[in-house]
This record gives structure tokens, C-alpha cells and sequence, in this order.
């Protein structure tokens, strides 16, 4: 019995695997099929290599200047200018994307892995437990976020890691609402109160059960937030209370050249560029995920 269990078992995986590859390439598909998700993927592709390879693409050191160099304009040996201590612009947007990136990815991933599970658990269980929690929550949405974040960041003082922990926290209850939501539209479903019957625990129903179902709901609103956290995070840079000189974050760059925008417009009009690019690519991108993902969504 056992032999012809593992034959049946090793005849099953190739065409399991070969399944999830089939299903794995439609979705990708899916999410490549509008002209906005394949620009924007192409964009946001670029910029991911761009910030791996920098050292490669460029020779210089993004914190290093030639004092000689100082405010240059832009030139084939400096294709994107100088700025006041002679550090090459170019230099300083490539390895800047890196900041700019985790700025994007850290928050969010915070935020679904604090939020989401206590939106899960607000839904799951309901009465005063959901009561308790949505109003604690519903405070934190109260305030605007950048402004929430300004205020965490004051507290906490200025730096990059606190202007990332800052993000986060303002992101989290916006996606313990979103799954609290989504967990209340799949609780009463049959097979939750099947796996009710026959006695599974409730940490095993809401990591076998819920989140699966909700995950396509939280990965679309994770696209579309990414944008807005390396926004946020580059608008407290421009306040001095993100990234701190001489770091190549783009937004310090933005607050830094302003000072010298009617003598040297390339210093804020690059990395300016930087943001709107990536942010644009991310929002293109985020269009063909809701698309792929969204069940109500025409495609």
C-alpha cells in the first residue's frame, strides 16, 4: 500500500509543479496585460537594477566631491551636473535609489505584518474584542499621515530608521481596517465554519483559511501604498527629519538644492525627476496588480 502510495505521490508532484508554473504565468500575464503595468514594470525594473549595479554604472562616490567641480551644470563627464561640494548628481541618484527603495518596501512590509493580523483577529472574533481594537485604530486614522509621521518622527528624533518606523506606523492601521474588512466578507463562508465542525483551532482557520483569501485584497493595496510611503518618507527628508546629510536620499537632495535652484536648477530638477519617476512607475504598476487580482475589475 505504501509503494503504491509514493508511485502515486511521485506521478502527482511534476504536474502539481507544473500547475503552479502555468497558473504563476498567467497571473503574470494578467498583470502585464495593459500598456500602464508594462511601462511600469519596465520602469521600476530598471530602477531596481540601476540601485544594484551603481557602482557600475558610475565612478564616482555619491558622498565624495571634487571641490574644483562645485556646481557644475550638466556635461558628458558629469551628465547630470554637481552639486555644491563637487559630488556628482548622477552618482548620488543611483545609490540614492536604494533609500528611496527601502523606503518604499520597509514600511509596507511593517505595516501587513502588524496590521493585517490584527485586522484579521478585530474580524475574526468580533463583539468587544473588533470594538476595542477598531477604535484604537480609527484614532490613529483620524490624523493625516504625514502629519502623524512628522509628530512620531519629532518624538522619536530625526534619522532615516525613525523617518521609516514613523511611515509604518501611520501605514499600519490603514491595513488592519482593509483586512478587518476583508476578513468580515469570508468569515460566514461554508468552509470556515467546516473547518469550525470538525475542530481545526482559530490561529490554523486564519492562516489556512483567511489570510489566503484576503491576500490578493492586501497585495493590491501594498502596491498602491509603496508609492505614497517613499513620498512621504522623501517629504521628511526635504523637512531635515528623514535621511540626514550627507545620505544621497532623494528628498534631502530635493531640500539641499533648493538653496541654489536660480543658479544650478539641475540640483533639484534630477533628483525631482528620481521621485516622480518611480512613484509614477509604481502607481502604472499597481494598475495592472488590481487589474490581475481584482475579481470586479474588467480586464
Amino acid at each position: 500500500m505504501s509503494v503504491v502510495q509514493t508511485e502515486s505521490e511521485t506521478a502527482i508532484r511534476p504536474a502539481v509543479t507544473t500547475a503552479r508554473r502555468s497558473a504563476a504565468t498567467k497571473l503574470i500575464s494578467r498583470i502585464l496585460s495593459t500598456w500602464m503595468a508594462r511601462i511600469g514594470a519596465v520602469l521600476l525594473l530598471a530602477i531596481i537594477l540601476a540601485a544594484i549595479f551603481a557602482p557600475v554604472l558610475t565612478p564616482y562616490d555619491p558622498l565624495v566631491g571634487d571641490m574644483g567641480d562645485m556646481i557644475m551644470p550638466p556635461t558628458l563627464q558629469h551628465p547630470f551636473g554637481t552639486d555644491e561640494l563637487g559630488r556628482d548628481i548622477l552618482a548620488r541618484i543611483l545609490y540614492g535609489a536604494r533609500i528611496s527603495l527601502i523606503e518604499g518596501f520597509f514600511p509596507v512590509i511593517v505595516a501587513i505584518v502588524i496590521g493585517a493580523p490584527i485586522g484579521m483577529l478585530a474580524g475574526y472574533v468580533g463583539g468587544m474584542t473588533d470594538r476595542v481594537i477598531m477604535r484604537f485604530i480609527d484614532v490613529l486614522l483620524a490624523f493625516p499621515g504625514v502629519l502623524l509621521a512628522i509628530v512620531i518622527v519629532s518624538i522619536l528624533g530625526p534619522g532615516l530608521f525613525n523617518a521609516l518606523i514613523a511611515v509604518a506606523i501611520y501605514t499600519i492601521p490603514i491595513f488592519a481596517r482593509l483586512a478587518r474588512g476583508a476578513t468580515l466578507s469570508v468569515v460566514n463562508e461554508p468552509y470556515i465554519e467546516a473547518a469550525k465542525l470538525i475542530g481545526m483551532s482559530h490561529a490554523r482557520i486564519l492562516r489556512l483559511h483567511v489570510f489566503p483569501n484576503i491576500s490578493s485584497t492586501l497585495f493590491v493595496m501594498a502596491t498602491l501604498r509603496v508609492g505614497l510611503a517613499i513620498l512621504t518618507a522623501s517629504s521628511l527628508s526635504f523637512l531635515g527629519l528623514g535621511a540626514q546629510a550627507p545620505s544621497p536620499e532623494w528628498g534631502a537632495m530635493l531640500a539641499n538644492g533648493r538653496s541654489y535652484i536660480l543658479i544650478a536648477p539641475h540640483m533639484v530638477i534630477f533628483p525631482g525627476l528620481a521621485i516622480v519617476i518611480l512613484v509614477l512607475a509604481l502607481n502604472f504598476f499597481q494598475n495592472g496588480v488590481r487589474l490581475a487580482l481584482d475579481p470586479k475589475a474588467a480586464i
